[in-house]
């Protein structure tokens, strides 16, 4: 179906959506380092990445603006993976930025891949 780049700090969480992405027939890779992410996205050429918010050294914001400079990936749908306990305004924030949507943790796995399939480029 599509190939979609996850860049999460959390290995676990990086394995658990992979494997729920894989079973739906996507090709998934993982990036832990943001520090790495572009380079990955550059090799992988995702049609979909999510990029969780809160990581060690490069933040999701500073991925995601390093992502948007590369005119490969400036139109690349990009879902933020972010905690529940995250306020609205910085949800709506991450519209404002560019955002094409987010992706509360825990997730559901009905609604990760509800989501996902939403971001898909069209045929």
């Amino acid at each position: 179906m599509a190939r979609i780049l996850v860049i999460d700090d959390e290995e676990d969480m990086a394995k658990v959506i992979s494997m729920v992405l894989g079973a739906d027939g996507h090709e998934v890779r993982t990036q832990l380092c943001p520090d790495l992410a572009v380079q990955a996205a550059s090799e992988f050429d995702p049609e979909v990445i999510l990029l969780d918010l809160v990581m060690p050294g490069m933040d999701g914001h500073q991925v995601f603006r390093a992502l948007r400079e590369d005119p490969r990936f400036e139109k690349t749908p990009v879902a933020f993976l972010t905690s529940r306990d995250r306020p609205i305004d910085l949800m709506v924030g991450l519209h404002v930025l560019g955002a094409s949507d987010y992706i509360t943790k825990p997730f559901d796995r009905t609604d990760l891949l509800r989501r996902v399939r939403k971001l898909l480029p069209t045929a």
